[in-house]
C-alpha cells in the first residue's frame, strides 16, 4: 500500500475505527523491523548518499513543502494557538534550507555503526571487541515542529536504524511533504522507503498502538510537553529515551562579567522563546543583584519580555509582577520570564536541583572556583559557564542534528545524535579454544 493510500484509510475514511488504526501500524511495524534489518547492513556509502540526495530533494520541492506548511500554519492559527508556539511550526525558506543542510551535516559525520569501541585480548588468546550496532526500530513521538520529522529520520538512517515518526497534528502536511522527500533520497541510494515511516494519521490511538509495539519497536523517543512525556512514560512498553521539558536557568552569580551576563540573559530567553533551550528563570546572586539586576530585567523588558519575581528581586525591580510557586517549574515557551535572587552558588544549585526539569542550565561568572562548583554540582543534562542556554542543540555540539535532548540516565543523555543510536555487541574471535 502507497503512503497516499494508507493516508486515506487511516485519517478520517475509515470503516471500523481503532481496529483499522491498529492493522495500519502493525503493518508499519512488520515493514519497519525488516527494514531494520537491512539498513543494519547497509553500508555508510548508501547511508550517505541517501543523505545527500533527501537533502537535494528537500530544496528542490521548497515550494510544495512550504505550501504544506502554510497549510498547517493557517489551521494553528485558526485555532488560535499562541504565536510562540505558531513559530515553532513555520517554515520559510532560510529555515527550509536550514534543514536540508542538517540531513547534509549528518552525512559528513562519521559512520557510528561497526565502530569498534575498545578490543583486548586475553590470556587463552581469545580476542575480545565491543562493536557499536544499531538499536533497530526507533518510535519517535513529537509534537508541532517539522524540523524534528527530517532531524530524526536522518539520524536514525544515519545509525542504521528504521524510524517510525508520529508527528504533532499541528504539522501534518508538513512532515508528510517532507517524509515524501526523504524517500527520494532513499530510492536515489536503493535503499527501502520503509526505513523512515510517517504515522498517516492524526488519531491519537495511534500513539498507543505505537507504545504497546514492543515486537517491532526497540526505543521510543518522546519529544515534547510534560502531559506527552508523562504519558510514553506510563504507558509504554518499549524502553524510552525521555526528553522532559526545559525548565532551563541562567544564574548570575556574583563573579559575572556584567556585559556578558546581561547578553546571555537576554539571548538565552529571547533568541527563540519556543525552543526547550530558552531560559525560563533568571537567577541572580544576592551579593550583586541590587547592580545588575535591574540591568537585565531592563534589557529583557526592552527585548519585549515579561518578568515575573520574587519578593527580593520585586523590591529591585518593581515593575515585575510576583511569581507564583508554580512559576518556577514552568516551561513559558514564550516571553516570561521567573526571577529569583539566591544566595550564591549554594542558592543558585539548590534552586535548580529542586524546581528544574534537569534539562539545560549556565551560569555567568569570571571565578573559576564558582563556575566549577556549579558546572559539578548542577544535575542537568547540559550545564554551561559563560554560554547561552540556547546551545543545548545537537547540531550546535556538533551533531548534525539531534533527535531530542534526553534528560534522563539511561544510555543517553543530554543531545541524543547518530553515536547515541547505537548499542554495541562484542565480537569473540579464537582459534579452537574450549573453556576447562
Amino acid at each position: 500500500m502507497s503512503l497516499a493510500e494508507t493516508i486515506e484509510r487511516a485519517d478520517g475514511q475509515r470503516a471500523d475505527g481503532a481496529t483499522d488504526v491498529a492493522a495500519v501500524m502493525l503493518d508499519i511495524g512488520r515493514r519497519a523491523r525488516a527494514a531494520s534489518a537491512a539498513l543494519a547492513l547497509a553500508s555508510g556509502e548508501a547511508k550517505d548518499r541517501a543523505l545527500r540526495a533527501a537533502a537535494a530533494a528537500i530544496r528542490s520541492e521548497a515550494e510544495r513543502i512550504l505550501a504544506a506548511n502554510a497549510e498547517d500554519v493557517a489551521a494553528a492559527r485558526a485555532k488560535g494557538q499562541r504565536e510562540s508556539l505558531v513559530d515553532r511550526l513555520v517554515l520559510d525558506p532560510k529555515r527550509l534550507d536550514g534543514i536540508a543542510a542538517g540531513l547534509e551535516a549528518i552525512a559528513e559525520l562519521p559512520d557510528p555503526v561497526g565502530t569498534v569501541m575498545a578490543e583486548w585480548t586475553r590470556p587463552n588468546g581469545l580476542r575480545i571487541a565491543r562493536k557499536r550496532v544499531p538499536l533497530g526500530v526507533i518510535g519517535i513521538i513529537y509534537e508541532s515542529r517539522p524540523n524534528v520529522t527530517v532531524d530524526a529520520g536522518g539520524l536514525c538512517l544515519k545509525a542504521g536504524n528504521a524510524a517510525i515518526l508520529r508527528g504533532g497534528s499541528e504539522s501534518f502536511h508538513s512532515s508528510r511533504a517532507l517524509v515524501e522527500a526523504m524517500h527520494k533520497g532513499l530510492c536515489e541510494a536503493g535503499l527501502t522507503e520503509d526505513a523512515i515511516q510517517l504515522v498517516p494519521t492524526r488519531d491519537r490511538a495511534a500513539v498507543g498502538e505505537l507504545l504497546r509495539m514492543a515486537e517491532y519497536v526497540d526505543v521510543i523517543v518522546p519529544r515534547g510537553g510534560r502531559s506527552l512525556i508523562e504519558r510514553v512514560q506510563n504507558e509504554s512498553r518499549v524502553p524510552v529515551f525521555a526528553h522532559l521539558d526545559g525548565v532551563c536557568h541562567v544564574y548570575v552569580d556574583a563573579g559575572a562579567d556584567p556585559d556578558k551576563a546581561e547578553a546571555i540573559a537576554v539571548n538565552a530567553k529571547m533568541r527563540r522563546t519556543s525552543v526547550c533551550g530558552a531560559a525560563e528563570t533568571l537567577l541572580v546572586d544576592r551579593a550583586v543583584a541590587a547592580g545588575l539586576l535591574p540591568r537585565i530585567a531592563k534589557a529583557l523588558a526592552d527585548a519585549g519580555c515579561a518578568l515575573r519575581g520574587d519578593a527580593e528581586a520585586r523590591v529591585l525591580v518593581p515593575a515585575m509582577e510576583p511569581a507564583t510557586e508554580a512559576d518556577w517549574s514552568t516551561e513559558y515557551l514564550d516571553a516570561v520570564i521567573s526571577v529569583a535572587v539566591v544566595d550564591g552558588v549554594d542558592g543558585a544549585v539548590a534552586h535548580i536541583n529542586r524546581w528544574g526539569s534537569h534539562h539545560t542550565d549556565s551560569i555567568v561568572t569570571e571565578d573559576p572556583a564558582a563556575a566549577e562548583r556549579f558546572l559539578n554540582e548542577v544535575d542537568s543534562a547540559i550545564v554551561l559557564h559563560n554560554a547561552s542556554t540556547q546551545f543545548a542543540d545537537g547540531g550546535e555540539f556538533g551533531m548534525g542534528a539531534e533527535i531530542g535532548i534526553s534528560t534522563g540516565r539511561m544510555h543517553a543523555r543530554g543531545p541524543v545524535g547518530a553515536e547515541q543510536l547505537t548499542s554495541f555487541k562484542y565480537v569473540v574471535r579464537g582459534d579452537g579454544q574450549t573453556r576447562p
